[in-house]
């Protein structure tokens, strides 16, 4: 059984969640120009140290990331902690903070607001074919909710194995809304194997997976939302 901590937050941006960034991440901060960016950012680097810093003992001063990509050695890269053999996933969406930890394996969360986007033109960017189908079959009020479902799984899976973006969402077959998540088939040359799906508890009008590279059974401890 993998051991899997999941840390929800809302933003903020108070004092003493900056003092410990270090200079890359200042200079970041800096860079957001909506107040709403810089403390969803500095709420996810303040998740993380204090989450890392109960697990590892060390000194939330102490903690400094890396950004290296593992596919190509840019920065661009998930943050990770040099040395630890604690692998963690930060997300955000408009008020939710996610943080998703675990020692032993490499992990990936995604969580999602669910918003009035053109679900029918995204879905042929991001679902399978027979997730499109499943998707059209929905009643139309059960579409937004069950497509945001499929994302969060697929995001969290491309987190984990770092690589965003750069895999195409639609060689990947998750199973349907409302079932346990789990990939039923990936083709292509990013795919990876074993791999472990969860779906996360993010309140209303959210959704939000985890994924695990791992052949063993997930045990998830999730914190609640605050004020949800």
């Amino acid at each position: 059984m993998l051991q899997c901590a999941v840390h929800w937050a809302l933003p903020a941006n108070e004092p003493h969640m900056r003092e410990h960034l270090d200079d890359g991440e200042r200079e970041r901060y800096e860079r957001f120009l909506r107040a709403e960016d810089k403390a969803r950012f500095v709420t996810g680097r303040h998740l993380a140290r204090s989450a890392l810093s109960a697990a590892t003992g060390l000194p939330p001063a102490d903690i400094r990331f890396t950004t290296e990509c593992p596919h190509c050695g840019a920065s661009h890269g998930k943050p990770r902690l040099p040395g630890h053999d604690v692998d963690f996933s930060l997300s955000h969406s408009e008020d939710r903070v996610v943080l998703a930890l675990a020692e032993g394996a490499v992990i990936g969360v995604d969580v999602e607001r669910e918003s009035d986007r053109d679900v029918e033109r995204l879905a042929r960017m991001v679902l399978a074919p027979p997730e499109r189908e499943i998707l059209t079959a929905m009643p139309p009020d059960d579409r937004k909710r069950g497509f945001h479902a499929y994302w969060s799984r697929k995001e969290a899976l491309l987190k984990a194995t770092g690589h965003g973006l750069a895999a195409p969402m639609t060689a990947i077959h998750v199973s349907a809304p409302g079932e346990p998540a789990e990939v039923l088939a990936w083709d292509g040359d990013a795919a990876v194997s074993p791999v472990r799906l969860a779906d996360l508890s993010p309140g209303a009008g959210y959704a939000a997976s985890v994924a695990v590279l791992t052949d063993r059974p997930l045990k998830i401890s999730e914190s609640p939302v605050p004020g949800a």
